[in-house]
């Protein structure tokens, strides 16, 4: 107990301090679903999560599939008959046009960020340009190649 302190106050205290703790709200624990509907993200952390996802599905189902692909068609000339037979198909396409995007806005945001790290366009206007001009970026040139694939 402290001794210059009048001895009713540090209950006093006490009380005052345990009364706000129990009024305050209680954390709210995020789910995907309240990151999606809930609560609106602006266009820079779309941009930035985006680019974290892009380059994981680059490294890991995206990169074996390719090495796949092209292992079976530099093998023999029936590889390179089942490979170019299989790209022809529509869910195949599909998949090689989701690479497509994820390629173009990996590299789209990261030239965005090397500018960041620049200290260029770290405004909050600029930072918002630059987060649409990615995505208008990314989805022009996958809708290019999706008609060159098609």
């Amino acid at each position: 107990m402290n001794s210059l302190a009048p001895r009713g106050e540090i209950g006093a205290r006490h009380n005052l301090m345990s009364s706000a703790a129990a009024k305050k709200p209680r954390p709210k624990y995020l789910s995907l679903a309240a990151l999606l509907f809930e609560i609106r993200l602006p266009a820079p952390a779309w941009v930035s999560g985006l680019h974290r996802l892009s380059g994981a599905l680059l490294f890991f189902p995206f990169a074996a599939w390719l090495l796949y692909l092209l292992d079976t068609s530099l093998a023999s000339e029936q590889g390179f008959v089942h490979v170019r037979s299989y790209l022809a198909m529509p869910i195949a396409k599909l998949g090689l046009l989701v690479f497509v995007w994820a390629y173009a806005h990996h590299f789209c945001a990261g030239i965005r960020f090397l500018f960041l790290d620049l200290n260029k366009g770290i405004d909050l206007p600029q930072a918002r340009m630059t987060s649409f001009i990615v995505f208008a970026a990314s989805i022009a040139l996958t809708i290019f190649f999706a008609w060159r694939i098609w």
